[in-house]
């Protein structure tokens, strides 16, 4: 499948994938990464290997619209939400309503 990543064209495939990424060590994940057989690999790791270009070359959208493109899993770190704001108990709603204020 034709790709194009930083601007230049390549001619990818599944198997040619999977038999670049073979031999290659994950590094650890921490933002958007792929799934290669049983492993996951971050995605600018996964573009360096096969484009042979530097990480600063290519964009991540770049290189996992062709890894979709070519039937692998994508995926992003789900991000941490913060725990929402504790409401007020009932005695400091009404502590509020007083004009009293409570110490907590």
């Amino acid at each position: 499948m034709r790709c194009v990543i930083a601007r230049f064209p390549f001619d990818l495939t599944k198997s040619g994938v999977l038999a670049s990424m073979k031999a290659v060590k994950p590094e650890p994940v921490v933002g958007e990464y792929v799934i290669i057989g049983r492993r996951q690999f971050p995605i600018k790791q996964v573009g360096q290997v096969i484009t042979r270009q530097d990480r600063r070359d290519f964009s991540s959208a770049e290189v996992v619209r062709a890894m979709m493109m070519l039937g692998f899993t994508c995926r992003g770190l789900p991000e941490v939400t913060a725990k929402p704001p504790r409401g007020l108990t009932s005695l400091q709603r009404a502590s509020a309503m007083l004009g009293t204020p409570v110490s907590v």
